[in-house]
């Protein structure tokens, strides 16, 4: 009579590597329990750990007690890890259920509220096996380097992070964050990307759809935000005062802007071609037309221009602004116009402008102007434009 297969042991440990949970599985070297083991997707070695590791799931744990079954029994390490699993989600459902109350208490904007509990999240399950009074600043610093870097965010991401980490605290008197002393990372002094007025033209004329050409003409037009334009409504139109009426806009302000007389045959003939109902443009079912739309739109007519430079629909924000300013336009009512709360966000637009840069000489130029005044060196200035430079 055969006897039965010895069980092999094995002991899972959930623990973080790699900025993730996972569950470790160390067991004795063996073959067939390797072969086993990788049968689960995602199954990983770790060297430094010295073990097998996969995602830290109900499904993967499900997964690997199937693999594993005639070769070890795990039943009872899985059910515990699945019911602390559950306990933690439900705890951490109901931390974030508390942060999204707290955010909707400040009055915040949705886009806001979105960003801050997508961070909100994924840092409380980044700190989920600790608890919350021993979560502080260093897990924040912890969570930067491990996770957050990683990834590739930018400065300004970075900053909404902190802004969100800074209400966490608030939030959760309990934890040990200090979101006073969390450090901002300074912003980016880049200057805004824009399109010349020729370029500009030449995007108006590469957009061959009448709705796509309505839709990016306006954002130039009128320096909208995408969200503004995506918000705007027929009711929201004034052709007779040729003005737009943009509602809860970025710091929940209403503001007026200037409805171009050139704009208004083309929004004309689109509004009767397409009849919106109820939104400028809207999507399939007379719901809000979709940003990631506009924005493929914007990149089918730029290839088609010619424009090689990195555009996104704020470029056409920028741009307007900056014709603006080199047109002569106050700065101040350039702002008024844009919605920005502070002089300060208008003025960046002074560093881009070319009115002022028009009237500095290169000295390429007055080193020409000379050379041409000298008779004697006439062929010398005649080889210099040439590119002959053995002078």
């Amino acid at each position: 009579m055969n006897k039965a297969k010895a069980l092999k042991k094995v002991n899972l440990l959930r623990k973080r590597h790699r900025g993730k949970q996972v569950i470790m599985i160390s067991f004795d070297y063996d073959l067939e329990m390797i072969e086993q083991v990788k049968q689960v997707p995602e199954a990983r070695w770790s060297a430094t750990n010295k073990a097998w590791y996969i995602p830290a799931t109900p499904a993967r744990l499900r997964q690997l007690q199937q693999a594993l079954r005639g070769y070890a029994d795990i039943t009872d390490q899985v059910r515990e890890l699945q019911e602390m699993y559950m306990l933690r989600q439900q705890a951490s459902r109901e931390l974030v259920a508390r942060f999204r109350n707290y955010l909707q208490g400040k009055r915040f904007s949705r886009n806001t509220i979105e960003v801050y509990m997508y961070f909100a999240e994924d840092f409380l399950g980044y700190v989920h096996n600790k608890a919350l009074a021993l979560v502080g600043n260093k897990d924040v610093e912890r969570y930067i380097e491990e996770v957050f870097v990683p990834r590739g965010y930018g400065v300004s991401t970075h900053r909404q992070f902190i802004g969100a980490m800074r209400h966490l605290a608030d939030c959760f008197d309990e934890t040990a964050i200090d979101g006073v002393t969390l450090p901002m990372p300074p912003k980016d002094k880049k200057l805004p990307q824009v399109l010349s007025e020729e370029e500009v033209l030449k995007l108006i004329v590469a957009t061959r759809n009448l709705k796509h050409r309505a839709i990016l003409t306006l954002l130039y037009a009128a320096g909208l935000r995408i969200g503004e334009l995506l918000a705007l409504k027929l009711a929201d139109i004034d052709i007779q005062r040729r003005q737009l009426f943009i509602r809860k806009a970025k710091g929940r302000k209403d503001r007026y802007v200037f409805l171009a007389k050139a704009y208004i045959p083309l929004m004309s003939n689109y509004i009767a071609t397409y009849k919106p109902r109820k939104w400028f443009v809207e999507g399939p079912g007379g719901k809000p037309y979709s940003a990631s739309s506009v924005r493929s739109i914007l990149r089918q007519s730029c290839k088609r221009a010619g424009i090689h430079k990195e555009v996104t629909p704020h470029t056409l924000r920028h741009s307007f602004a900056t014709h603006l300013l080199e047109q002569g336009v106050d700065v101040r009512y350039i702002q008024e116009l844009l919605g920005h709360s502070r002089p300060e966000t208008t003025m960046i637009y002074t560093h881009i402008t070319r009115q002022d840069l028009r009237k500095i000489e290169s000295p390429l130029d007055v080193l020409a102007r000379k050379l041409q005044r000298a008779s004697d060196k006439g062929d010398d200035l005649l080889r210099l434009s040439r590119g002959d430079f053995e002078i």
